[in-house]
């Protein structure tokens, strides 16, 4: 019985908090003028047990993005009968490329072409393109990965060249602040290089995987187009069972 309650209790607490993040997308949306439902939700589950992911896809989220490979691959194989799109949203090694190339439906962090030509190598004909997206460091920062602002466009054009590989936008994750307006103003240089992306001919470019849970606003107020939310939806790490 007390394990009952306890699990009643899990799922009750990650049905409000994904309902709770779910209608703040949809304010923020309304708030700045967005298209309703032009926000996707990825919930970050890195460090969550694939019982806990499991709890949130039954809860109607089908999009999870992953920082370890590792971890990734694991929960993949114990939530196999899931429709889940998985999205890889850390540092890329070359020796975990071939694995990425296999098992992920998204990859937001290319960052140099070598990896963009190994992913595009490794990709499984029968699965189609492998959706990718640039990383791009904003706030220049040595301890992130990403390209600078002025290298997106070369390493644009020669992905567009792979064909087992789709660019589909840029993602970036900027240096923490809790000063709105600078969120947004770093926030609006992605969204800046998309759109000259795009005047290049790159018509797929239409993402921006942009905000997490401390920014999120504020990156949907400059146009992001998925939102990576991991703490606002599975709590702090250790504060569930």
């Amino acid at each position: 019985m007390q394990l009952m309650t306890t699990l009643t209790n899990y799922t009750g607490n990650l049905q409000a908090a994904l309902a709770s993040v779910k209608q703040r997308i949809a304010e923020f949306e309304q708030k700045y003028a967005r298209e309703p439902g032009s926000v996707q939700l990825l919930a970050v589950s890195k460090t969550q047990p694939a019982a806990r992911v499991g709890a949130v896809y039954e809860l109607g989220q089908h999009c999870f993005a992953e920082n370890y490979l590792q971890e990734a691959l694991a929960k993949m194989a114990a939530l196999s009968d899931c429709a889940i799109d998985w999205h890889f949203i850390g540092p890329i090694q070359s020796n975990k490329t071939r694995d990425l190339a296999t098992h992920f439906d998204w990859v937001h962090s290319v960052d140099r072409l070598k990896i963009a030509q190994r992913l595009n190598e490794q990709r499984p004909g029968q699965r189609g393109p492998l959706k990718v997206l640039i990383q791009v460091n904003l706030s220049e920062e040595h301890s992130k990965s990403g390209v600078a602002l002025n290298e997106v466009g070369a390493l644009a054009t020669a992905i567009a060249q792979l064909p087992q590989l789709q660019l589909s936008g840029l993602m970036a994750i900027p240096a923490p602040s809790s000063d709105v307006t600078a969120q947004r103003q770093v926030f609006r240089r992605l969204a800046q290089a998309r759109a000259e992306l795009q005047a290049e001919g790159h018509r797929q470019c239409r993402e921006l995987s942009m905000g997490m849970s401390s920014d999120f606003e504020a990156a949907i107020a400059e146009g992001a187009t998925m939102v990576r939310i991991g703490t606002d939806i599975f709590g702090a790490r250790g504060t569930m069972p």
